[in-house]
């Protein structure tokens, strides 16, 4: 007997080829009805016999970009008819979600580069299955009078195509051809010829040949381009770009390219290939041939693949050959990527030698994610680094519903969210909140979540540390709106991250290794032993304080640290004034540190170490690797935020199994103390040890520490499930070594998978304890 559905659909279900799927079954099936985007989600009204077997095939054939949250049906009275149509978008007041962007497809690749086919090098190209969505989405349902495509009329043929049921076009937003669509140009004072060439892709071919620095409008931005095997390029690049030792993303031509240079498991190999096409950070092969300007004293390079049809016609131009480009996110220092053609001239033309634009607007600008996967004794795990294009504005589905909130994240490597419903929705990387033009950006992206979103939060949930941005902006948000601020621990959100996307109900050990965070006591916290609930947590150790001497300068300046640990070391031996004097001294000859600063200038520092007006006090984990840095000589100077770090990793040798001594003082919070691990690697280093073997020593007693700490929790609380997170977790070296160890002693461990894990991944835990504070008040 007939019956008549009405079907609602929520989930990524609009810009993934989902009602031309609906549409496709319904018509083999032999039902009629209609089916059209609402501001929720998908809309479907189904009358036939069999609607069981319909409902089954949706659920399981359902097109791959796509990800159904929820299938709610009723039925409904029968209303006859015999075909079933795509009608009118309905607009409403819920919401939807919008899909990520996606690097072009197979079949579209096939057409682009085909003599025969009618967009033959047209770098717009798209279908259903690929292209640009969040990037070019100015408001829902998804719809191209909605998106920055709503200026371009659709010619003939590809309005035959859009509008064709069996074509692969049928309803792709973005559709458009060489006749219709947008259009690239050159734009250069340095190379005016090149500004008129009639192919304006392969004069920047031979640009970038040549020598030059190309910027390169993308998907969610510019890039600033050059050959990575053009050492000269390259190098002029990082002094121009005021670039530092901060590594480039690299682009390649093809995966064997990318193993030319570095090490690729199949892991990794997958997550290059997969239609988000991240950066994926890789080990580098002994015989690695490029630039080491490209990224200096560091282990690994960031490759990706070519994701949109413009960067395949720049490898696949038929004058010239390149097979590596660094392709390095368009901005000044600190400032968001650039998205404007008239603002990347403004702004870039000291840097850029040319110009390679295009007409096709980007409402949403958005950098390139970034992704580690982990080598681990069970097998390997995949992390982020930074969350932005791809995967931005993909939702984490939280255990319940709740209220709408707005969390402000931290200060550095910002992302915020806002919870709608069961949702949690990040924001793409935004960056440094202590510049104006980064806030400005905030704002204008928090604007555009809650229209899109229909967010109207009920509090706003902010870091506790007093002088921070975001917080400040956290509170003017919470006035303007009437609304309620809830202040959270900066390492409690840490850890609550990892509960939100693992889903963990129940309270956990939460061990946060992390640079800087503003702790209750007023000291800067950042090597946590904590038990933590969503809605508490409770502090239970931490690594030895260490003075800062200098303040903030101590986190640039890692030979402070060095000081630091040096002086503190030689306070636990009970020494009388002279002879920890001469201890310091020794112990600055032994490591050199007065070949890189001066004698009288160490002295200097040294006489402010035991002032805490000018030494804030610091348990941070990111400050022990400045200062072992410093000790072996790795990095005296931290040129971007965690360079000592890596420069640890880079260093260490992987073969070295050993540890130093430290000490756990049994007090309330327990105390781990570094100071022997400091007198141990000064011996080391004056006996002439290898710097790799001293540096695998320290991640190793690190390691070691995190897991006594552990031990210590499991025995006060018998709980034995671990959350790991923070910015050191990053370490590739190190997060491995203390998973190894904590699975080895029965412990359960999980870290930030598709979150960073460094402060880009707070505002998930913001969001997690206030949805619980809110519950529960």
């Amino acid at each position: 007997m007939a019956k008549r559905l009405r079907i609602n659909i929520k989930g990524v279900v609009q810009g993934v080829g989902f009602r031309p799927f609906i549409y496709n079954l319904a018509n083999s099936l032999g039902i009629s009805g209609f089916v059209t985007n609402t501001s929720e989600g998908v809309l479907i009204e189904a009358e036939a016999d069999n609607l069981d077997y319909f409902i089954f095939l949706i659920r399981h054939n359902a097109p791959e970009l796509s990800r159904i949250d929820s299938i709610i049906f009723h039925e409904i009275p029968l209303a006859g008819g015999d075909a079933f149509l795509i009608t009118a978008s309905e607009p409403g007041s819920a919401f939807t979600h919008i899909s990520a962007d996606i690097s072009i497809c197979s079949d579209c690749l096939k057409e682009m580069l085909d003599p025969k086919d009618s967009r033959y090098r047209y770098p717009f190209i798209n279908c259903t299955n690929c292209g640009p969505r969040f990037t070019i989405t100015k408001k829902v349902p998804y719809d191209r009078k909605n998106t920055t495509m709503s200026g371009f009329n659709m010619c003939e043929s590809c309005s035959r195509q859009y509008n064709d049921p069996s074509d692969r076009r049928f309803h792709a937003q973005p559709n458009a051809c060489h006749a219709c669509g947008p259009s690239v140009s050159i734009v250069s004072s340095k190379y005016p010829d090149a500004a008129l060439s009639a192919d304006p892709l392969s004069a920047a071919v031979k640009l970038i040949k040549q020598g030059a620095i190309l910027g390169v409008k993308g998907v969610g931005g510019f890039h600033l381009c050059c050959d990575a095997y053009n050492k000269e390029s390259v190098e002029r690049l990082r002094s121009v770009k005021r670039r530092s030792n901060k590594p480039f993303a690299l682009m390649a031509a093809d995966m064997n390219e990318i193993k030319k240079h570095c090490i690729v498991s199949a892991d990794e190999e997958a997550l290059l290939l997969n239609s988000r096409r991240p950066v994926v950070l890789l080990r580098k092969r002994y015989d690695y041939a490029l630039p080491s300007a490209v990224s200096p004293n560091n282990a690994y390079t960031g490759f990706m693949l070519p994701y949109a049809p413009l960067h395949f016609l720049l490898f696949n131009d038929q004058y010239a050959e390149l097979r590596a480009l660094v392709m390095t996110s368009a901005n000044n220092a600190e400032e968001p990527i650039v998205i404007d053609n008239r603002d990347a001239v403004q702004k870039l033309s000291d840097v850029a030698d040319a110009f390679v634009m295009h007409n096709r607007d980007i409402f949403m600008r958005a950098d390139d994610s970034v992704f580690i996967v982990r080598r681990l004794f069970s097998g390997s795990s995949l992390s982020c680094i930074r969350r932005a294009r791809g995967y931005v504005p993909d939702a984490v589905k939280l255990r319940t519903g709740g209220p709408d909130i707005f969390a402000a994240g931290a200060d550095l490597k910002n992302t915020f969210a806002i919870a709608v419903g069961d949702s949690a929705i990040l924001s793409q990387h935004i960056g440094d909140m202590r510049n104006y033009e980064t806030a400005l950006f905030y704002k204008e992206v928090l604007n555009n979540f809650k229209s899109v979103y229909n967010a109207d939060p009920v509090a706003v949930v902010c870091d506790m540390h007093p002088d921070y941005h975001s917080a400040a902006l956290a509170d003017d948000y919470a006035k303007d709106n009437g609304i309620k601020k809830i202040v959270v621990q900066h390492h409690h959100a840490h850890i609550c991250s990892v509960m939100a996307e693992h889903e963990l109900k129940e309270p956990v050990i939460g061990i946060a290794i992390d640079g800087t965070g503003y702790g209750t006591d007023g000291n800067i916290w950042g090597s946590e032993f904590m038990v933590c609930s969503a809605d508490e947590f409770t502090r239970y150790g931490h690594f030895n304080y260490l003075p800062l001497p200098g303040g903030d300068m101590a986190a640039k300046e890692c030979w402070r640290c060095s000081l630091s640990m040096i002086w503190q070391a030689s306070l636990n031996k009970g020494l009388s004034a002279d002879a920890q004097s001469g201890f310091i001294s020794r112990a600055v000859d032994i490591c050199g540190l007065t070949s890189f600063v001066d004698a009288d200038h160490v002295g200097r520092v040294i006489s402010i170490i035991d002032n805490k007006q000018f030494s804030p006090l610091s348990c941070g984990a990111g400050r022990l690797f400045d200062a072992a840095a410093g000790l072996i000589g790795s990095c005296y100077l931290n040129t971007f935020e965690g360079e000592s770090a890596i420069s640890l990793e880079y260093t260490a040798n992987e073969g070295v199994d050993d540890s130093y001594p430290f000490q756990i003082i049994d007090k309330e919070p327990f105390v781990i103390d570094f100071s022997m691990m400091t007198e141990m690697m000064l011996e080391d280093i004056s006996a002439g040890m290898p710097k790799g073997s001293i540096s695998a020593k320290f991640h190793n007693t690190l390691a070691q520490a995190v897991l006594e700490g552990a031990k210590k929790l499991r025995d006060k609380s018998s709980i034995s499930v671990v959350a790991l997170s923070g910015g050191v977790i990053q370490n590739n070296y190190m997060t491995s070594k203390c998973l190894f160890l904590l699975n080895n002693a029965g412990f359960t461990t999980y870290i930030n998978n598709t979150v960073p894990c460094n402060d880009a991944g707070i505002a998930l835990g913001q969001i997690y304890i206030a949805r619980t504070l809110l519950k529960n008040k």
